[in-house]
């Protein structure tokens, strides 16, 4: 096989059955990433919804609750019950905003940077296996396959926030 050749892509990666896999793999995969989360969580009586608030309050400290929602894409009815259960265990704190005293800023608690030190970790080890695995070509195609699921409306808007560190 010359040079030519190895260049062309693949159209048989486009088939049904491997879009079909693909979204299989991210199922299995998700169900997976999220387990060892799952089980401690669980441990406190929460579940994923309070891992994402934990997860992203810890990465914004100070951010709004309306900030959260946006991100969330969830209901005022459905973060007010999880952010209410993490403030009743002293793992998120609410503040009023400084410029505008009707914004409530959210940050975690030291115990609740220590869940999501815990909840991250557990992540970041499967993550990281999986990327030394892979190598850094594949890593790199998987991060564009991810961006090409976001919605096209939001995606330079997550994507700065992700990239930002």
């Amino acid at each position: 096989m010359n040079s030519q050749q190895q260049a062309r892509p693949n159209p048989l990666f486009l088939r049904d059955e491997e879009i079909r896999q693909g979204i299989e793999l991210l199922f299995f995969a998700y169900r997976d990433f999220t387990s060892d989360a799952d089980a401690i969580l669980s441990r406190h009586g929460m579940g994923r919804a309070h891992h994402r608030v934990v997860h992203f309050v810890g990465r914004r400290p100070g951010m709004t609750v309306n900030e959260l929602l946006g991100i969330l894409r969830i209901t005022k009815q459905s973060l007010s019950r999880v952010l209410s259960q993490l403030i009743e265990e002293g793992l998120v704190v609410q503040t009023q905003g400084t410029r505008d005293r009707r914004q409530r800023l959210l940050s975690l608690t030291d115990k609740g940077t220590e869940l999501e030190r815990q909840l991250s970790g557990l992540q970041r080890a499967r993550v990281t296996k999986a990327y030394r695995e892979a190598g850094a070509e594949a890593v790199a195609g998987f991060r564009k396959v991810l961006i090409g699921l976001i919605d096209e409306a939001g995606r330079e808007t997550i994507l700065a926030s992700v990239d930002k560190d």
